[in-house]
């Protein structure tokens, strides 16, 4: 079974410049999730997709592979999964297409080896059609207000407010740090959202997912608390 490992890298990013290889605990951000991404037992290529050349040149000595994505894949508003299918068009055009695909982000250097082959099994063992990392949202929005009029009016009803936050139902956001199915999968919905979808939770500190310098720093003292080097 082929299990391909797709890591978009692009060279601009607006919150943070350079933000790829912005260095985060010595290294630079993308390393982690290089690193990571060889070490799976399941996957067996790791590819960069990036237009830049200096990520490139990082990412080869990490030993990762690349393929270059053209300037009009590598916008501000240009869509995932339009990379992804980039390079699975590029590898089909060599005769090679995975089983499965594996979408690892940069953005999130706590994600490791065994919440990857976690979610492999999980995804081959499943009826499904897709696995996307989640957590456990900690600030229920059950308790969300909106403004009306000036006053605070809740969105989901009243009944929510007079309950206690563990009789509240838990809810779950995407984390960014692990997607996967196969390309027959994502050519057809262009998404990893799809008819079964299912999760694999992940615990909080495992879930930051690097967008301001706020993330930075905490990513920082989670790697130093848990001796991650």
């Amino acid at each position: 079974m082929e299990v391909l490992a797709i890591i978009p890298a692009r060279g601009g990013s607006k919150g943070i410049k350079r933000k790829n290889l912005r260095i985060l605990n010595g290294r630079p951000l993308i390393y982690y999730t290089i690193r990571e991404s060889l070490k799976s037992k399941y996957i067996s290529r790791t590819i960069v997709s990036t237009e830049d050349n200096e990520i490139a040149k990082i990412s080869i000595e990490y030993g990762a592979e690349i393929i270059k994505r053209p300037l009009e894949l590598a916008k501000d508003d240009t869509p995932t999964i339009d990379v992804i299918l980039h390079v699975l068009d590029v590898l089909k055009a060599q005769d090679f297409e995975p089983d499965i695909v594996v979408l690892l982000q940069p953005t999130s250097p706590l994600r490791n080896a065994q919440d990857i082959d976690n979610a492999i099994e999980l995804f081959i063992k499943s009826d499904c059609e897709s696995v996307v990392s989640v957590c456990e949202i900690e600030h229920s929005p059950y308790w969300s207000f909106k403004i009306e009029n000036g006053y605070l009016k809740s969105i989901f009803g009243e009944e929510y407010l007079k309950k206690r936050r563990q009789d509240l139902p838990k809810v779950y956001t995407p984390n960014g740090a692990i997607y996967i199915s196969t390309p027959k999968i994502l050519r057809r919905y262009r998404s990893f959202y799809c008819q079964k979808t299912i999760p694999y939770i992940m615990p909080p500190e495992r879930s930051i997912d690097i967008d301001n310098e706020i993330d930075f720093l905490l990513a920082e003292l989670l790697m130093k608390k848990y001796g991650k080097k």
